[in-house]
């Protein structure tokens, strides 16, 4: 196809402002969909997705358009998450594209992530094309959204005004884009150039490769060689989304489409890898993406230990579709082997444990998430710690480091004293304060980043009214007085439970915390002692009662000495128990460490 009447775009926003919806109208308005084949949230095809209305990965269709110039277009189009946990999907989605359609919900205004979002595309140089949306809506403030892109974030060009869900908008939506986005560049005489911005593992034809071409064609046959690790396979198929995928005999430089290669091993592809041919290489390589880095660290252990093979297998494959998951093997004396897991937040850990239970069949449990802690040694070593159970000797410790985040927190006017309460209280400091508009304000705050891991982001909701949102970025470590806290279970030391708090919190999250097992751990055969402590100094402590059992039940009469005897024999039993009986934690257990 003639490669100016090419268009590569994604659809960027914060969460839940119809991303997903406008690709659908997109989709019927183009005729790549039927009314019959159509159905809400169309990209959207994990189960996950679409029962929990999020985006969770990024994904490529192709449409045909014919504008008013009596052209037909060819519109490569890359529906993309919101939520800042899946922000690495965005930033691969937009090395794969020449431009970005920027959606504000018409109610909501812009928010955090709309923010991160337009900076990521501005620093990679797309064209930006403004769409407000929603604006059928009763609450909508389409005046008040549009000065906010103008003052705000300083978009000169007029929003184009939409509703995804009605279908208002999109003839003009789609004329700005064939009339702004610029074709892509690159020449089909050159040496093939493509980048692997995502693949997924399909159990009959292995590695399935999804690719941005910037120079070159590629079609079956062809010999290829990954320029990373200098792997070379020969091309079985290649093939474009339309939104099923559709067989091809060549893709050509501008196109975005999947190659198959026959790859049984998922680790030999990794997002951002440039592709080229074996006998004319280019001489360079594609920038490729920054590696993602995790921010909350977990273990994730089979329930069942003889299924860890499984879950040695199924990793690998969850980490094509999802670059940003790291893992290595970890040993625990509570669980056997499992995997200490990096993530980018708590949703991504949540998402991440539930696709291995539905996709692979597997019954996992997670351990309390922590974040990387610095510490340095007496003899001037500095280690990066991960796991509570893994920090030295507190003789052997000179300091120890935390890492802070620079939080930008968007609430209305009406609600920022309750937002800087909140910021204060996780201690943070505060910065600055930016008005943007009449009615809404961003303060950057500089928190601990272990202080915002869990429920920051659902108390923040709640002060605003929904109406407040968050982004972070990682800005270091920053020294802190911390210490461990262990909980026991009858005197042993419950490993997966550890945490690392600042001192001055330790004795109230300790008492919180054995309050809180007490009530989530069930009852069992022996009586269990709960204890928060700090080395070898017992901070707090609570008691779960045995479950009772009326031994002497069918003693009707005779001598008080034959009741006796049946109670001691029942007081032994239990003693025994308490020695070699394992205490059973449920899930619950760990959620409960999250709340504290």
């Amino acid at each position: 196809m003639d490669q100016s009447l090419v268009r590569n775009l994604c659809i960027i926003a914060h969460i839940d402002h119809g991303k997903s919806t406008l690709a659908d109208r997109l989709l019927l308005r183009t005729g790549a969909i039927t009314q019959r084949e159509f159905r809400e949230q169309l990209l959207d095809d994990m189960d996950l997705e679409r029962e929990r209305g999020i985006t969770i990965k990024a994904s490529a269709v192709r449409m045909h358009y014919t504008a008013k110039d009596g052209k037909t277009y060819l519109l490569n189009l890359i529906d993309t998450p919101g939520h800042v946990d899946f922000s690495y999907e965005v930033a691969k989605s937009l090395r794969a594209c020449e431009g970005a359609l920027l959606l504000v919900d018409a109610a909501q205004g812009v928010e955090a992530q709309t923010v991160a979002n337009l900076y990521q595309a501005k620093e990679v140089g797309l064209t930006i094309i403004p769409v407000i949306n929603k604006i059928d809506l009763p609450t909508a403030q389409t005046e008040q959204v549009r000065e906010d892109l103008k003052l705000s974030l300083d978009i000169s060009s007029e929003p184009v005004l939409a509703s995804a869900k009605e279908g208002l908008g999109v003839d003009e939506l789609l004329e700005r884009i064939v009339r702004d986005i610029p074709p892509p560049e690159g020449l089909f005489e050159d040496p093939l150039q493509a980048l692997v911005f995502d693949s997924a593992f399909d159990a009959y034809r292995g590695v399935v490769i999804y690719l941005r071409l910037f120079n070159g064609s590629l079609k079956s046959g062809d010999k290829i060689k990954l320029m990373s690790t200098k792997d070379e396979f020969e091309v079985q198929e290649v093939g474009i989304f339309a939104p099923k995928a559709q067989k091809r005999e060549l893709l050509s430089c501008g196109e975005v489409g999947y190659i198959t290669c026959n790859i049984k091993d998922p680790r030999q592809v990794r997002a951002g890898e440039t592709i080229t041919h074996v006998l004319r290489p280019t001489d360079k390589a594609l920038p490729g993406y920054r590696p993602a880095r995790p921010l909350v660290f977990s273990g994730i252990f089979p329930v069942n230990p003889a299924d860890f093979e499984l879950l040695r297998d199924c990793i690998p494959k969850l980490q094509l579709s999802d670059a940003s998951l790291e893992a290595q093997i970890e040993n625990s004396s509570s669980f056997g082997m499992g995997y200490r897991c990096g993530f980018l937040g708590l949703l991504h850990m949540e998402i991440v444990q539930e696709r291995l239970e539905r996709e692979f069949g597997l019954n996992l449990i997670a351990t309390t998430p922590s974040v990387v802690y610095r510490v340095v040694m007496n003899n001037g070593e500095t280690l990066d710690v991960e796991n509570p159970t893994k920090l030295p000797d507190a003789g052997s410790i000179r300091g120890m480091e935390e890492p802070f985040i620079k939080a930008f927190l968007i609430a209305p006017a009406l609600s920022m004293g309750t937002v800087m309460q909140m910021a204060t209280a996780k201690r943070g400091i505060y910065i600055s304060t930016e008005y943007l508009g009449k009615n809404r304000a961003m303060l950057v705050y500089e928190i601990p980043l272990s202080e915002v891991l869990v429920d920051f982001h659902d108390k923040l909701k709640s002060a605003t009214k929904g109406y407040g949102s968050m982004d972070y970025e990682l800005i270091g470590y920053r020294p802190a007085d911390l210490v461990k806290l262990d909980i026991l279970f009858n005197g042993e030391p419950c490993e997966p439970l550890a945490t690392i708090v600042p001192r001055e919190q330790a004795y109230q999250k300790g008492k919180e915390l054995a309050s809180k097992l007490k009530e989530v751990i069930p009852q069992q055969m022996f009586e269990i002692a709960i204890q928060a402590a700090i080395g070898a100094r017992v901070i707090s402590r609570e008691t779960v009662r045995a479950q009772g059992k009326n031994v002497t039940a069918k003693c009707y009469g005779g001598d008080i000495s034959r009741k006796r005897k049946l109670l001691e024999k029942q007081k032994e039993g239990k003693k025994r128990l308490k020695m070699f009986g394992k205490v059973q934690l449920p899930q619950e257990a760990f959620m409960a460490v999250l709340k504290v």
